[in-house]
């Protein structure tokens, strides 16, 4: 997960929590023009403003070049690339919420959604295709739009999302043998650190199986991460005083998971309180598949 998509998650986490904590933020029964100039207005003011703001922070430093691309689809076991499906899939849907705020109908506002998931993420390549840092990426692309397709699909086919992203993390020891690529405080690890980060699709059996009697709120979770991976490129790594090597390898995980927003909860307060595990994933006891073999988790992170 980069800088950029820790900002647009955590914008996302604010909006889950304020939502619904007041009849104002209630959609309407049917559309209110005031209502959809202001969110279309508000749309394309954060828009602009943000890249004018990242432009400076992120890009200021490096010289401008032709628009380039590089392939970088092979780095850090694709974790990087589910940052961007995890990050445009829930961009879709907060935009989505939005402009069914408006009054707008549920298939137009997911479209639009969907549009302003991908097209937000796509300024940023854009971006990285003038800088001589980095450089247009076709993958990152595709993940952008792999993140909105599946936001949309659900959307339409059953006007809700069965199937959901969800994200967490946990410290892991490999930062400090290369603080300045795996981060070097808790903030920079977060972001940069990927054999910490897990990112998980989440599923309830109750839900797709209405008959199971299984209760809505129960979820079965499949993760995706890595461990041992420290350089990019390279699965193979020797620390700097050649005492310690790393062998990385991908990880599947299977756990159990809860979807708040299936709970029966009356209380919008505490609905509030519990809406940013949407995005979250709740800790759980896990199986950790490897190469190598299965092991357990009684509290996975």
């Amino acid at each position: 997960m980069t800088f950029r998509n820790l900002l647009l998650v955590s914008f996302l986490l604010i909006a889950t929590s304020s939502w619904g904590q007041n009849r104002f933020f209630q959609p309407t029964d049917s559309l209110h023009s005031c209502r959809l100039a202001a969110t279309s207005i508000s749309v394309g003011t954060i828009w602009t403003g943000s890249i004018i703001a990242l432009n400076q922070v992120w890009y200021d430093g490096f010289e401008k070049t032709k628009l380039h691309s590089f392939d970088d689809s092979k780095e850090w076991m694709q974790m990087d690339k589910l940052g961007h499906v995890f990050t445009a899939y829930h961009l879709s849907q907060q935009a989505t919420k939005l402009y069914r705020w408006t009054g707008l109908d549920r298939k137009k506002s997911a479209w639009i959604g969907a549009g302003i998931g991908f097209g937000y993420q796509l300024t940023f390549e854009f971006l990285d295709g003038r800088s001589s840092a980095w450089g247009f990426s076709w993958s990152d692309l595709a993940a952008n739009g792999l993140g909105s397709a599946l936001f949309l699909a659900q959307e339409i086919s059953w006007q809700e999302q069965k199937f959901k992203l969800k994200f967490s993390y946990h410290p892991t020891e490999y930062a400090q043998y290369r603080p300045n690529i795996l981060g070097s405080n808790f903030g920079e690890r977060l972001l940069k650190d990927y054999n910490g980060q897990t990112y998980w699709l989440t599923f309830s059996p109750g839900t797709l199986f209405p008959k199971s009697n299984i209760p809505e709120w129960i979820s079965i979770a499949a993760g995706y991460s890595v461990d041992q991976k420290i350089a990019a490129k390279n699965d193979y790594f020797i620390s700097a005083d050649g005492l310690k090597t790393f062998d990385a390898h991908r990880e599947f995980v299977l756990s159990l998971d809860i979807d708040v927003s299936k709970l029966p909860i009356q209380k919008k307060w505490l609905k509030t309180v519990l809406s940013p595990f949407n995005i979250i994933k709740i800790p759980f006891p896990a199986l950790v598949f490897q190469a190598k073999g299965i092991s357990g988790s009684w509290l996975y992170f």
